[in-house]
Formats: structure tokens, sequence, C-alpha cells
């Protein structure tokens, strides 16, 4: 009787707080880009926002797919677009993007990331929670798409429920009104530079 006692708490245990290897395979870039992250916020601003950029970029260019965000954030137009203007606008919302997470996550106080073990679907998609914390709690959801069999994150949810993309799509048709793509491009480098404290020119 003890010895299924003591099976029976293992077992609860185990299922209370799974190890990190026992996360879904949609929180496996979550975890990585937490790590870069945290990374990126130990470096502090004692380091120059190049290189923290540096940092955590390629992990962003593996975690996110940035093509897919873009062209939700910029919907219907996206296709009358020419191929030279969306690679330039993919450039510019790459720069932009990266920017915002190392002007956000500038200072280390002793913060964890915490990523809840289970995961909730929108149709296709799954959607990993992560809490971020310190003196404070905060939350933020990752949407999770499967592309071409891995999983790369296509929004961002803050608060749970305030769509990153939905925000970029309002904020993209005001500053596209009825021209081209020039007027987002240059809203964006000009975005990242100010993000950077003037550290990343066009």
């Amino acid at each position: 009787m003890r010895v299924a006692r003591r099976a029976l708490l293992i077992l609860l245990a185990g299922l209370a707080a799974k190890p990190p290897w026992a996360l879904g395979a949609s929180a496996a870039p979550i975890r990585a880009f937490n790590d870069a992250l945290l990374q990126v916020m130990k470096a502090g601003q004692s380091t120059a926002f190049q290189r923290r950029f540096d940092i955590l970029a390629p992990v962003v260019d593996s975690v996110f797919g940035l093509s897919e965000v873009l062209r939700a954030s910029i919907g219907p137009r996206w296709s009358g677009f020419s191929p030279s203007e969306r690679a330039a606008l993919l450039q510019a919302f790459r720069r932009f993007t990266v920017a915002t997470w190392v002007a956000n996550f500038n200072e280390f106080r002793g913060e964890r990331f915490e990523i809840q073990p289970e995961t909730r679907t929108i149709g296709a998609d799954e959607v990993v929670s992560t809490r971020i914390i310190g003196e404070d709690v905060s939350r933020i959801d990752y949407v999770m798409r499967q592309e071409g069999g891995t999983w790369r994150v296509v929004d961002v949810l803050l608060v749970g429920s305030i769509s990153r993309v939905a925000v970029q799509r309002s904020d993209f048709r005001t500053i596209l009104g009825d021209g081209d793509a020039h007027a987002l491009i240059e809203s964006l480098r000009r975005k990242a530079e100010d993000l950077s404290g003037g550290a990343m020119r066009p």
C-alpha cells in the first residue's frame, strides 16, 4: 500500500511539473528564443545595440516565420507588390522586428522564462504560452504554425489576446495609404533606427 501511494505521488508530481524535454514540439523553438532573449538581457545596455542585435537576429530568423507575419500584417496589398518591393519590405521588417525585441529586453533583473506545458489549438495552429517571472509576472503567447515540418511563430499575443499582427495591420494600412511600398519600407527603417538609439542606420 505504501509503495502504491508513493508511485501515485511520483505520477502526480510528474503531471504537475513536466521537465523541459516533455514539452511539445511546438514549444521547442520558443525555448530557444527565450534562451536568446535572456542572453541579450544579460548583455544589457553596456553592450552595443548592434552586438545584441547580432545575437538575437539568427534566432529570430529560425524561430519566426517572418515572411508569413509580414504578409498577414500587410494583407491583400501584398499581392500587388513587385518581387523587389517584397524583398525590401522583408529586409526592413526583419530589422524592425529584431530591433523591437532587443530594445524591449535590454536589462536583466533576475527574470526567468516559464513555458506552460499545455498548448491550445486554433485551427491548424498551436499557441504556446510563456510567463516572464520577475518583480512582476507578464505573459506572452506565441501562435505556432508548421512550415515544411518546422514549427514557426506566425503571431505574438500580448496578455493572451492582443495580436501583434492585428496591431501591425492597422498601422501598416495607415502608412501605405494609396501609395506603393516605399512609405512602409522607409517607416520600418526609421523605426529600427529609433529603437536602436541611432545605432542602426538604414
